[in-house]
């Protein structure tokens, strides 16, 4: 196959499939490295005797990155061309593992939290240069007939999604087998040798960008894709509040006897359900299409779906709280009731990250996705950051109880933003 020449933004690539092959695996790798970091940075720092507000204290300039990242991603990629800003995030994040690795355990608690603070934070930059470019691509690259793009945005979601639960076990694995220096170093090296093999067998086939592209643009004028980025924020707020420091932390306190060895259990118990939990959520994601039988809906059907599934979505971290505060204190019945549960929520959720990951692209142009997609992903990256800031605090102030009933007031808004989405051309312009 011969590649094409150069294209701007707006032009239709060729050789979807393969490129599409060749994103998704990079967006793979990446992702990968990207949830055993996250599990390697919070599980260390926990047996070094973090507080939960210091633990989430490590991951917030990584979402404020991501935030300042998004909104600038979309005119990089504009300006630049998608296949530049996708190897950038790859190179980026090799960095931040190297210098993760130099980490002294001898450095004061100020010292170690402002320097991993720091990493993370060009951590977060790396991850959102790469997801940007990937699902920016998947516009661009997904067959216009039928459900062709809700089903080709699902599959990169969803099976990214299982990647970086892999990546969760793989993280906790190996902080119990290597230790945290070689641990890093290991990924780093993997991911540097996968780099160097997509520069060599990406397809020239993604637009190379535009020099006329402006920053100013990155503002969406669009009534639709400002709700939708609404609902984003208090869907993923809603997730991480509990996810981020509040059950890792819980079941590290249920599962671990104090002992060497009862740490490294609990390290691999909480690292397989982190990784169980981001496999089935990517799973029902990947799925998505077929679940709601998108093949045979509208938009305007699709829109409502996402309206009743956040809806939906609400009652069950309620009722999980609930559950905790009628315990009383952990119990048996109590984690299997949080695990089952918590994979239900799983679920739900994965529906409706995978409805916004589709009305995203579905409403924006493709002469504007990649600032479309970013500011989207700014909200995204928001929402994360909501959710982490809240995870330590509601757990220390009210333990996992109070991360969950936050996660339940944060879904109904996200509901709230998603019902006024609107299938009519007419009222979707802001005035």
């Amino acid at each position: 196959m011969t590649p094409p020449g150069p294209k701007t933004e707006g032009s239709p690539p060729g050789g979807g499939l393969r490129a599409y092959a060749a994103v998704t695996a990079s967006y793979w790798a990446f992702m990968l490295t990207d949830g055993a970091l996250r599990m390697l940075v919070l599980l260390h720092f926990h047996t070094l005797g973090f507080s939960p507000v210091q633990l989430a204290y490590l991951f917030v300039l990584y979402e404020i990155a991501g935030m300042a990242t998004n909104l600038s991603a979309g005119w990089i990629a504009a300006r630049f061309g998608l296949t530049a800003t996708l190897y950038a995030g790859l190179g980026l994040q090799v960095a931040a593992l190297v210098a993760l690795a130099q980490l002294d355990p001898n450095w004061q608690i100020a010292a170690s939290v402002a320097f991993v603070m720091a990493v993370q934070g060009l951590s977060g930059v790396a991850k959102d240069l790469a997801k940007m470019a990937s699902k920016s691509a998947v516009k661009l690259l997904a067959p216009k007939e039928g459900d062709g793009l809700f089903r080709w945005v699902a599959v990169l979601t969803g099976s990214k999604n299982a990647v970086k639960g892999i990546g969760f076990l793989l993280g906790a694995g190996l902080l119990a087998v290597a230790g945290f220096t070689w641990a890093t170093l290991g990924m780093a090296a993997v991911l540097a040798v996968i780099l160097a093999a997509v520069l060599v067998s990406m397809p020239r086939s993604l637009p190379r960008g535009r020099k006329g592209a402006k920053f100013s643009e990155v503002f969406s004028k669009s009534a639709n894709i400002n709700w939708l980025s609404a609902a984003r924020v208090f869907l993923f707020g809603a997730r991480d509040v509990w996810f981020v420091v509040g059950i890792p932390v819980y079941f590290y306190a249920v599962f671990s006897d104090g002992s060497e060895e009862g740490n490294r259990a609990a390290f691999f118990l909480i690292g397989t359900f982190m990784a169980v939990w981001i496999i089935f959520y990517g799973a029902i994601q990947a799925s998505a299409p077929r679940l709601l039988k998108s093949a045979s809906r509208s938009e305007g059907e699709l829109i409502a779906t996402a309206r009743s599934w956040a809806a939906m979505l609400a009652v069950l971290p309620a009722v999980l709280a609930v559950a905790v505060l009628a315990a009383g204190q952990p119990a048996p019945w109590l984690t299997v009731v949080l695990i089952v549960g918590l994979l239900v929520f799983g679920g739900l959720f994965a529906i409706n990250s995978s409805l916004h990951s589709y009305l995203i692209l579905a409403f924006s142009k493709d002469e504007r996705v990649t600032m479309d997609v970013g500011f989207y992903y700014m909200a995204n990256a928001g929402g994360r950051l909501l959710g982490t800031v809240l995870s330590g605090l509601t757990y220390q102030l009210g333990g996992v109880a109070a991360c969950l009933g936050t996660a339940a007031v944060m879904v109904a808004l996200s509901a709230l933003a998603a019902g006024r989405l609107t299938s009519n051309p007419e009222h979707e312009a802001l005035s």
